[in-house]
């Protein structure tokens, strides 16, 4: 089988690029490993008519681009819906973005005395040139905000001390949002500025959803997609990809449905699966340089156990972060809070509590059963639930869930970066995990229409890699506003140059 371009994965990024090459007839073909569902991580899974999310996606982006995308695609399926979360530490729940009295009313006068005292320590005595989580954060909060409400949930995350996290993972998640901007939008609370490319997404107070969660997206995508004569092969596992240097083409290796190997023919590759599995499976090999990066860069894995329960109407947040280190749980999603849609029995809550761990640690390999007693103890312990209030659940398991942001990891990026450029000029990595950035949706289906670009105009306009964790992309010269304003992506004729900004939500 032959085609124009092949697309490995049919997440975010993936379907983006399928449905935007499909338009301009484009032959396409997307291999994808799940057998069931489209949307990777952005996924809408189900369990007797209930609906949850692998995560929570809210549908925010500073691009206008990326949003006329989603109205395009889901044109009369999108709500608006108010954003509430919170902060559970120390037995009691804190408004997240911070509201100033609760806060000091909860964590006491001296407590919060003190963590204005060692904010402005921060602000007089920083840490120079920062380069772990640890003193990236305690820059902007204070030691002390950082160690109430940044570390437990962290190290959550990733399963490591925040001194072994990279500073960028900091920038990107949480650029723009200090003690002093969180205090100053709880005594006055702004309206939302006209212009997105201004707001701190941390702080945005509302945002759209489709009517039953985010894997409606991608499978509208899928479908219309199909539609234009693009092909989408599910269950499909991409086994190798051989490049022949002379013709300039690809082809690839795949395990169908039925365990069959079958092979494609493509002229270019999008890829959004794991960097690491990618530079391991190309022909010719890798060097051994790139191969010892790729083996370094890490991942971690997460899994969510969707408890369906009485509705009690205890909490109506879209998510609850849990910072206190008594409970394993590191987060727990309200579905209905998401869009009543997702819970069909209006006398039912249904829950997603999310467990941050490594593939086959003792977490992972916990039966579903072990896992949903586990989540069940910890909401009765958190007071999110009564006892005899759960009446059924499951398990889905996230394999490669986050890129880890480790002491290395941007050398080794960049060292597989360099020898793919180089040695395979048809290769084009798109997406988080594509290319190991943890960045949001939005951010990802921006470095596919970017690519898609490139492939139309049959050369490099746009670097990919410097688009921010906005879904931003700036660059040099006049049309740097119009790009960020998601205005006409075709309008810019040269290859550019682009400054990295890095920024978004910590989620």
């Amino acid at each position: 089988m032959k085609t124009n371009v092949a697309i490995i994965g049919a997440g975010p990024a993936g379907l983006t690029a399928a449905y935007l090459l499909s338009k301009n007839n484009v032959e396409v073909t997307v291999l994808e490993a799940d057998p069931v569902y489209v949307g990777g991580i952005s996924r809408t899974a189900t369990y007797k008519g209930f609906h949850f999310d692998i995560g929570g996606h809210r549908f925010f982006s500073k691009s206008k681009a990326v949003e006329d995308f989603w109205m395009e695609i889901l044109p009369n399926d999108m709500l608006d819906r108010p954003r509430s979360s919170r902060i559970f530490y120390g037995g009691k729940f804190f408004a997240y973005p911070l509201k100033a009295f609760e806060a000091l009313t909860k964590l006491g006068v001296f407590k919060s005395i003190l963590c204005v005292l060692s904010w402005l320590k921060a602000r007089l005595f920083p840490v120079k040139n920062p380069n772990n989580f640890e003193d990236w954060v305690s820059n902007q909060f204070g030691k002390r905000l950082f160690n109430t409400f940044f570390k437990s949930y962290t190290e959550k995350v990733w399963g490591m001390s925040c001194k072994e996290i990279s500073a960028d993972w900091a920038a990107q998640r949480i650029k723009g949002l200090s003690l002093g901007s969180a205090i100053k939008n709880a005594l006055f609370p702004q309206r939302q500025p006209k212009d997105k490319t201004k707001v701190i997404k941390t702080l945005i107070n509302c945002f759209k959803y489709p009517r039953k969660g985010p894997g409606m997206m991608w499978e509208a995508c899928a479908a219309k997609t199909k539609a234009m004569g693009g092909q989408i092969e599910m269950g499909s596992k991409v086994t190798g990809c051989v490049y022949d240097e002379k013709s300039e083409t690809w082809q690839l290796r795949y395990q169908d449905q039925q365990g069959n190997v079958q092979t494609i023919e493509a002229e270019h590759v999008i890829s959004s699966a794991p960097m690491r599995e990618l530079a391991r499976g190309l022909t010719p090999p890798m060097s051994a340089r790139a191969k010892q990066a790729a083996d370094g860069l890490k991942y971690r894995d997460f899994l969510t156990v969707m408890l369906i329960l009485k509705e009690r109407k205890i909490f109506d947040d879209n998510w609850i972060y849990i910072h206190d280190p008594s409970v394993q749980v590191g987060r727990i999603q309200n579905f209905r809070s998401w869009s009543p849609e997702m819970v069909p029995d209006p006398d039912k809550a249904c829950y997603g509590l999310e467990y941050f761990c490594f593939e086959h640690d003792g977490l992972w390999d916990s039966s579903d059963a072990d896992l949903i007693e586990l989540a069940k103890k910890e909401l009765l312990q958190i007071g999110l639930a009564q006892e005899g209030d759960v009446v059924d659940g499951c398990v889905v398991r996230q394999k490669k869930a986050y890129p880890v942001y480790d002491d290395d990891y941007a050398q080794h990026v960049a060292t597989i970066r360099e020898e793919i450029e180089e040695r395979y000029p048809n290769l084009h990595l798109i997406g988080r995990n594509g290319m190991h950035k943890y960045n949001n949706q939005d951010h990802a289906m921006m470095t596919a229409m970017l690519c898609v670009e490139n492939i139309l105009a049959d050369t490099r306009l746009y670097d990919l890699w410097q688009v921010n964790g906005d879904a931003e992309y700036h660059e040099a010269g006049e049309a740097a506003v119009e790009e960020t304003q998601g205005t006409a992506l075709r309008h810019v004729p040269t290859r550019v140059t682009a400054t990295p900004e890095l920024a978004s939500e910590q989620t």
